[in-house]
C-alpha cells in the first residue's frame, strides 16, 4: 500500500444553491477557523478530489506526518495532560470510557463505582481503578470527544461539514508493548490519527465489503481469524503526526510499541443506500395493500405457505414503489441525518444574557454548523426547520431571515423588511432564544 503523496486539501463545500436548504460551510470555531488549515488536508495526504475518488470507501490510504498539512502532530488535540484531566476530573461516567486487554472487554464495575456525597450516581469513572487496569496493560478507550473535548469538538465539526457525514472520535490510550482489541473491522469508516507513542497497524482485506451496522464482525469471527493470518495489505508503524485511512470492513489490529501510544479515530457513520431503504419501508406502512394479514392458516415459515403471497407482495410493492416521491425519503433522511450532527456548541448563560442586552448595533450571526430549512406555511407565514425544532415566522421577515442565514454576520439594525428599530430587535432576540443565532 503506497503512502500518499502531499496534497492540497482544502475546506468544505460552500452553501448550497438550492433556495430552501443549506449547510453551514464554516467550522464550529468561528473565525478562527479560517487561520487553521482545513480539518480534512490534516488527516489525509492528498486532495479531496483525489481521496473521494481514489480512497473514499474504497481503499486505506497512509498519509505521513510530513505529507499532511497543520501543525506537527495531533497534541492540540489531545495529549496526555489532557487524557489525564478526562480520566480524573471531568467526572467521566459510562459510556464515555471502556477498557480492553488482548480482545477482552472489562465490565463496567471493574472501573466505576459510586460518585461520594453528593451526586448519587453509580457509574463514576474511578482514577485509581483506571491506574491499575493501565499499569496491568490495558487499553483506555475514551468515547465520544466529540461531545466532551473543545478541540476535538472543533474539529470534528469541521471534518464533518467537509464529510458531509455525522462522525464520532474516541482516544486509545495504550500501554507499552499491548494490544487492546485482537483482530476486528469496523461497521464505518475511521481516520486513526497517532498522536504519542507509536502503533504497529496490521491491516487485511474485507471478509465483508461494506458491512451494515447490524453486521459486526462478531458474526464472522471464524471468518476474520483466519483473515488475519494471511499476509497483509498493509502492515505499518504509526509514529506522532501520522494518519491512517480505513473504510468499513477492511480487518485490522494495533499494538503499541516501545513506548506508550495514544491515537485518535474519527469514526465516519456514512449514511447508504440501505439507509434509503430503510426511508422507504417507514413510508410502505402508508400503503394498505403492504398491511393486510396473510391468509388464514397460512406457514410463514415454510416456502410453500407463503410462495403465493409473497409473489402477490412482490407485486404491489413493485406498483407503490413507482409512486413514491423523491422529497418523501429525502424527509425521513433529513430527520435522521439532522439529529446525528449537532451545531456547534453554544454559551447558554451568555446568549441569555445577550437576548437580554442586545442594541441595534450588534452583530448577530447564524449559528456555526446550523442546517437549516425555510419553507413557506401559508400566505402569512414560513417555517424555519433546524436540527431540533420548527420555528414560524410572519412571511415579512423573510428577508431579514435570508440576510441572517445566508451571510457572515448582520447588524441588527439592519436586517432588511422589518420595519422598525423595534420590531428588529425583536426579532433578533427570538433568533438568539431558539439558539438560530449567535450575538458576539
Amino acid at each position: 500500500m503506497p503512502t500518499a503523496s502531499r496534497g492540497a486539501g482544502t475546506g468544505g463545500p460552500g452553501l448550497s444553491d438550492r433556495p430552501q436548504i443549506a449547510t453551514s460551510p464554516g467550522s464550529p470555531g468561528g473565525a478562527d477557523a479560517s487561520r487553521r488549515p482545513a480539518a480534512l488536508a490534516r488527516c489525509v495526504a492528498v486532495d479531496p478530489a483525489t481521496f473521494a475518488d481514489v480512497y473514499w470507501g474504497r481503499e486505506p490510504l497512509l498519509s505521513r506526518a510530513a505529507d499532511l498539512a497543520g501543525p506537527a502532530g495531533f497534541t492540540d488535540l489531545l495529549d496526555r495532560p489532557a487524557a489525564d484531566r478526562l480520566l480524573s476530573q471531568h467526572g467521566l461516567r459510562t459510556p464515555f470510557l471502556r477498557v480492553a486487554r488482548d480482545g477482552e472487554v472489562f465490565a463496567e464495575p471493574t472501573y466505576t463505582a459510586g460518585a461520594g456525597a453528593g451526586a448519587e450516581i453509580d457509574d463514576q469513572v474511578l482514577d485509581e481503578r483506571v491506574l491499575g487496569l493501565y499499569a496491568d496493560g490495558a487499553t483506555l478507550v475514551l468515547q465520544g470527544l466529540h461531545r466532551l473535548w473543545p478541540p476535538i469538538i472543533s474539529f470534528v465539526g469541521e471534518l464533518s461539514t467537509t464529510l458531509g457525514q455525522p462522525l464520532q472520535a474516541n482516544a486509545y490510550l495504550t500501554p507499552a508493548g499491548s494490544r487492546g482489541f485482537a483482530t476486528h473491522y469496523d461497521t464505518h469508516d475511521v481516520f486513526v490519527l497517532q498522536t504519542e507513542g507509536s502503533k504497529r497497524w496490521r491491516v487485511h482485506e474485507p471478509v465483508l465489503i461494506d458491512p451494515l451496522p447490524q453486521q459486526t464482525w462478531s458474526g464472522r469471527a471464524d471468518e476474520v481469524a483466519a483473515r488475519s493470518e494471511a499476509a497483509p495489505a498493509l502492515d505499518v508503524v504509526l509514529s506522532p503526526g501520522d494518519a491512517l485511512y480505513l473504510p468499513r470492513g477492511w480487518l485490522h489490529s494495533a499494538t503499541a510499541q516501545q513506548e506508550s501510544s495514544i491515537h485518535l479515530t474519527v469514526g465516519v457513520r456514512a449514511f447508504t443506500r440501505y439507509s434509503l431503504v430503510e426511508a422507504l419501508l417507514e413510508l410502505a406502512v402508508t400503503e394498505p395493500r403492504l398491511r393486510t394479514s396473510l391468509p388464514f392458516g397460512a406457514d410463514p415459515g415454510g416456502p410453500a405457505g407463503i410462495t403465493s403471497e409473497l409473489t402477490a407482495t412482490v407485486a404491489v410493492l413493485r406498483d407503490w414503489l413507482a409512486s413514491v416521491e423523491p422529497d418523501q425519503v429525502a424527509e425521513r433522511m433529513r430527520r435522521r441525518a439532522w439529529s446525528a450532527v449537532r451545531p456547534a456548541p453554544l454559551p447558554p448563560l451568555q446568549q441569555a444574557d445577550r437576548i437580554r442586552t442586545l442594541t441595534v448595533d450588534d452583530v448577530i450571526r447564524r449559528r456555526p454548523g446550523l442546517r437549516w430549512r425555510l419553507t413557506s406555511q401559508s400566505d402569512d407565514r414560513v417555517t424555519l426547520q433546524i436540527f431540533d425544532r420548527t420555528v414560524s415566522f410572519p412571511a415579512g421577515c423573510v428577508p431579514a431571515l435570508r440576510a441572517v442565514l445566508d451571510t457572515a454576520g448582520v447588524r441588527v439594525g439592519d436586517l432588511p423588511g422589518v420595519d422598525t428599530p423595534a420590531d428588529q430587535l425583536v426579532l433578533a432576540r427570538r433568533l438568539l432564544r431558539e439558539a438560530v443565532v449567535i450575538a458576539g
